[in-house]
């Protein structure tokens, strides 16, 4: 098959050019993907038919060979290592997922009347609900979280449907333009930018590349490389199994294509006359497409922390029996050790010496600390963010407390909050950009600034909130600015909190 890419002929994207990233992605990009989400997930093998799992979990390819090597066999397992696998790793990219969106952060527009505020932040809001709220911002974070960057695709195609449905009264233009626009995250494995040879900021254009499961159902080859296949893949040598389909889609600021398996399906022009991609850096990296992933600093403390942990079970199932040697006792090994057994022998020197059992290692239960610790350092989240208080903190109150042993979660936080935060207000631009090319929301390119206001990650005492808007009253603030701060909304006709406070 042969890729037809000549509307991609201004950014000098040809079918080699093609193929030679796709070649790039696929040899050096996806393994290291693959790694980190592995770190991350920590999969469990495929279930036995026992009930365990066939083989180890993912972070077993971390630990040393001493560990890994199996010398025994399966009816005689007494040489087998202990192995212990704890994945400090996804605990620590989810509370940075819980504190960074608790909550939908809300959008508020910085148009110049407040009838236009309300009908912009009504789409903007029609649009995010229908994409999924919160769980599409969750969802960005833990996978930027785990890949270090993560991208939105800003697809207005059903707006043309929009269009044509669209009348004079306009009442539930939201609904229906929160149904048509889609908004998809694409995670780094599937996606390939073709960044600008001049600025490594701009792209020139994007590709996604994966495989899609099919509805249709492949026949089984009857080769013998066919049935190697199969046992590889499914661990069956038997059976017909769903097929795949190899999906590689092409924008541009001009184009978009879409091929499965190198058959072009679908091919429109972008009439957005931009890129429709938002790229969000999980932490920002300079002269770098992709940002920093949370995980990958923390894969050689995981490494080593497991191995510790395997150690030490060795040395616990070592010590933790009494183990006994026999000298000149016949069929000593035949019969167990136990209360009130005897054994008879002719021997004069026979005996019977107990050794084992299980001994304190100080500078292992220390090591096993500092691994922890720096593994604390390295996150910027520390077991206090999980619910695990275990830091001394005086007597400060139980919110200023909290605080100081959340600092440094919450430094991380305010840092990711900056570059999401900037993916958000780009994305409602390409949004708001979007309603208005396709002729359904016009907008100027001032309207389309917003504003984010975050959730606060950290429980908030009421009574403290009261008291200081009473402050704040005392000092003039208005009453109608208070009531909104507190989430009670402007009541017509309510009192001035003002005269009360007086």
């Amino acid at each position: 098959m042969a890729y037809e890419l000549a509307p991609f002929a201004s950014v000098s994207l040809d079918e080699r050019l093609l193929r030679v990233l796709v070649s790039e992605h696929e040899a050096r990009t996806l393994p290291r993907l693959r790694r980190l989400w592995n770190y991350y997930r920590n999969a469990l093998a495929e279930p036995s038919s026992g009930g365990g799992s066939k083989g180890p979990p993912a972070q077993w390819v971390g630990l040393p060979s001493r560990l890994k090597s199996v010398g025994t066999t399966l009816d005689d397992d007494r040489q087998r290592r202990e192995i212990v696998i704890e994945n400090d790793i996804a605990w620590r990219v989810h509370t940075l997922v819980d504190f960074m969106f608790p909550a939908a952060p809300e959008i508020v527009s910085t148009a110049a009347t407040a009838p236009r505020r309300e009908r912009i932040e009504s789409i903007l809001r029609a649009v995010f609900e229908a994409s999924g709220s919160a769980n599409l911002w969750q969802d960005a974070a833990l996978l930027g979280g785990v890949y270090g960057y993560v991208d939105v695709l800003v697809d207005p195609s059903g707006l043309e449907g929009v269009v044509r449905r669209r009348d004079r009264v306009d009442a539930d233009l939201a609904t229906r333009i929160g149904a048509a626009m889609r908004l998809e995250i694409v995670e780094p494995p599937r996606a390939i930018p073709l960044v600008s040879r001049d600025d490594y900021r701009r792209l020139d254009a994007y590709i996604i590349h994966y495989r899609r499961p099919d509805h249709q159902v492949t026949s089984a080859g009857s080769g013998v490389l066919a049935r190697m296949a199969r046992v590889l893949q499914s661990g069956a040598a038997g059976g017909p199994r769903r097929g795949t389909v190899l999906v590689t889609e092409i924008h541009s600021a001009t184009h978009m294509q879409r091929y499965e398996d190198e058959r072009l399906v679908l091919a429109r022009p972008n009439r957005l006359g931009v890129l429709p991609i938002v790229h969000v850096q999980n932490l920002s990296q300079p002269l770098e497409y992709a940002g920093l992933s949370d995980v990958e600093p923390l894969i050689p403390l995981q490494d080593e922390l497991n191995t510790r942990l395997s150690d030490r079970a060795n040395r616990v199932t070592l010590q933790s029996f009494r183990m006994w040697l026999g000298k000149g006792i016949e069929q000593f090994d035949a019969r167990p050790v136990g209360p009130g057994q005897m054994w008879v022998t002719d021997n004069l020197d026979a005996s019977i010496e107990g050794f084992g059992g299980d001994a304190d290692s100080p500078s292992e239960r220390r090591h096993i600390e500092e691994l922890r610790e720096a593994l604390d350092k390295a996150s910027g989240v520390t077991p206090a963010a999980a619910g695990h208080i275990r830091a001394r903190v005086g007597n400060l109150t139980s919110e200023n407390a909290l605080r100081i042993s959340l600092m440094g979660t919450i430094a991380k936080i305010k840092r990711k909050r900056i570059t999401y935060g900037g993916g958000i207000r780009r994305l409602c631009r390409a949004i708001l950009e979007a309603l208005d090319g396709y002729g359904v929301f016009t907008t100027a390119s001032s309207e389309r600034e917003v504003e984010i206001v975050w959730s606060d990650p950290l429980p908030v005492d009421e009574s403290r909130r009261l008291a200081d808007a009473v402050i704040k009253a005392q000092l003039g603030v208005p009453g109608a600015v208070l009531r909104s701060e507190l989430g009670y909304g402007d009541a017509p006709g309510s009192s001035d909190m003002t005269g009360a406070a007086g």
